[in-house]
């Protein structure tokens, strides 16, 4: 397999960055199936919740397929809590970050955002303030996340619910996924016009 020699960014040469830019290209493409791959590493331990969280994420993406969300709001369902694996004390920030690149800026505030919208239902049980979200109330945002979080995100732990199966939103995942990254990727120059120092 070829692959760049160099041992620092100092020697390396256009062709190195070819090379290793065709690999980064087939990497970012091939992001969908990793990312699905990760979300099934939160099936089984269920925390204490009626459901686990692989369960939970599918019930949310159903909820809103069925509510009439469109394929990128279905898949910030389906992935909302993908980070609870790695990082359970902000999830909702990886989360943030992995869709970040391929969705609407408001869509990733309200992923970024969700957990403390979320706290409305729970907060109180730990003297905190269920109404934190309010700070929000003029944010473009917020009526979206509190739609989220409480049509969606909290009422999907009902383990008789009619939840569709991955399979069902592998299609979104991949259309929503396989966007070009916000910003694009840079393209090599042709040779004739790479400047040296």
């Amino acid at each position: 397999m070829n692959q760049a020699h160099f041992r620092h960014f100092g020697e390396a040469q256009r062709d190195d960055w070819a090379l290793i830019d065709a690999r980064f290209r087939d990497y970012v493409e091939d992001a969908p199936r990793r990312v699905l791959a990760h979300l099934l590493n939160l099936a089984g331990d269920t925390h204490g919740y009626p459901v686990d969280r692989y369960q939970h994420c599918l019930q949310t993406a159903t909820r809103a397929l069925r509510d009439g969300a469109d394929d990128e709001m279905v898949v910030c369902a389906l992935l909302h809590d993908i980070g609870d694996d790695l990082a359970p004390a902000n999830h909702a920030e990886v989360a943030a970050a992995i869709l970040e690149p391929f969705i609407d800026p408001l869509n990733t505030w309200m992923i970024r955002h969700h957990e403390l919208f979320q706290g409305y239902h729970y907060r109180h049980f730990f003297g905190q303030d269920r109404h934190a979200r309010e700070q929000y109330r003029d944010h473009p945002a917020y009526a979206r996340t509190v739609r989220f979080c409480d049509d969606w995100d909290q009422a999907s732990f009902d383990p008789d619910y009619d939840t569709l199966p991955l399979e069902h939103f592998l299609p979104m995942v991949e259309r929503v996924l396989g966007r070009t990254p916000r910003g694009g990727l840079p393209e090599p120059l042709p040779e004739h016009r790479v400047e040296q120092d």
